[in-house]
């Protein structure tokens, strides 16, 4: 019978993995916390149209990337591309519009149907920010900042580069949007086959192709920055200010952008040099335009997102978590009371591990191999008298104990 493996763009998270994911979100939840975010989760799947809507039928992420399907009850359900929609929706459906303003912070599981790579899978795992309400311009400024004392706590911030760009209000991108389509058009049977369709359709995501001819001809196009508004200019004016002051770098790039039409003003993206092309590692803007698409009122947002998977690949192996002490039946008559023994510390809070076969010295191996503090070795010459030996694994001492101060004994041995 073949062995079944992990379907293709998934994988299993075994203990030196998972303790680098959790390493990274919980490093997110906690700095989030310093910044007055709020932890939350919503469903892994929504009904479709929570991500048809902001999205757009014509995305590559609606058109080619999602997981939908119909359930038993025909009803078009998506499991999540990402979470900014869903977290949205779960403002409204909640009447929370009225007590604004709410922030955020989330972590789980996102899925899409791409080419798998290096810290690009199928089912990845996002942390991010989402603060709902303010249009001040120094709620980007607290965004971003959190997302820099986020890559800061991981030892990653060094080996990034913050790109920050302004997409102006509605009127000022529908001027731009009109010039770069008209710049485009003349190079039309040039561009490569993706930028063609997003001519028509999204032509602000011709700015970040990939694409060697396309990269050319976006190099002589207009720039965003000439299409800038007076409200515009004063929003990134002080944006820019706010992020100067708390000595948070930054370069612009005028070819970052958000193609899609309920993003304004800021764009941002942490980029490092470690991953090779896939080099954001964190990555956000302002969405004013999102609540109106799912059918609430107008609320100005601003948010970002990053895939747990890229910066686990960044930063060092945590520790795995140690046992505090193995049980060590040298009787097997005495497995029961063991047994015992140990739900008593662990009752207590302490972890313990507890071999249920092998030879002493193949027990005290795997004393060595997870790591614990101390081994508490219960034989029947020394329990017939309510005593036993407690080995340390750092120093190889024993010292005998009454099985009646075993738990007192332990938690101040490893409290020193």
């Amino acid at each position: 019978m073949q062995i079944l493996q992990p379907v293709r763009g998934t994988s299993d998270l075994l203990p030196a993995d998972k303790a680098r994911h959790n390493h990274v979100v919980n490093t997110a939840k906690q700095i989030a916390g310093c910044y007055g975010f709020q932890d939350m989760a919503t469903p892994i799947f929504e009904f479709t149209d929570v991500f048809r809507r902001p999205l757009g039928d014509a995305s590559d992420v609606v058109s080619k990337e999602t997981y939908s399907f119909e359930d038993r009850g025909g009803t078009e359900i998506t499991l999540r591309p990402e979470n900014t929609a869903a977290v949205m929706r779960a403002v409204i459906s909640n009447g929370l519009t009225q007590t604004l303003p709410q922030k955020y912070v989330y972590a789980g599981p996102m899925f899409r149907y791409e080419r798998p790579q290096k810290g690009r899978m199928r089912q990845f795992h996002q942390i991010g920010v989402e603060l709902i309400g303010p249009s001040s311009p120094l709620a980007d400024a607290e965004v971003i900042g959190c997302g820099a004392a986020f890559l800061d706590a991981l030892g990653v911030l060094q080996h990034c580069t913050l790109h920050l760009n302004s997409l102006g209000d509605a009127d000022s991108r529908n001027a731009y949007r009109s010039a770069l389509v008209a710049f485009l058009q003349t190079y039309r049977d040039e561009l490569s086959e993706d930028s063609q369709r997003r001519l028509d359709q999204n032509p602000l995501r011709i700015l970040d192709s990939k694409n060697a001819r396309d990269k050319e001809i976006v190099a002589s196009a207009p720039k965003l920055a000439n299409y800038l508004n007076d409200a515009s200019k004063a929003h990134y004016d002080a944006l820019t200010e706010a992020l100067s002051k708390a000595n948070i770098s930054f370069v612009a790039d005028p070819l970052l952008v958000r193609g899609l039409d309920y993003y304004c003003h800021t764009a941002f993206e942490f980029i490092t040099d470690q991953l090779g092309a896939q080099g954001t590692v964190l990555g956000g803007g302002r969405y004013d335009g999102l609540s109106e698409m799912l059918g609430g009122p107008h609320l100005p947002s601003v948010g970002f997102a990053a895939g747990v998977e890229r910066l686990a690949l960044l930063i060092d192996q945590p520790d795995l978590p140690a046992s505090d002490v193995i049980m060590v039946v040298m009787d097997g008559e005495l497995a029961a009371d063991g047994f015992a023994l140990a739900s008593t510390l662990r009752k207590s809070g302490l972890s313990v591990d507890m071999p249920y076969s092998g030879n002493i010295s193949k027990k005290m191996k795997r004393a060595d191999k997870i790591g614990a503090s101390y081994a508490v070795m219960l034989g029947s010459q020394e329990f017939a008298t309510g005593e036993l030996q407690v080995k340390s694994m750092a120093t190889g001492t024993s010292e005998v104990i009454k099985i009646n101060d075993l738990t007192s004994y332990l938690h101040q041995q490893l409290k020193d």
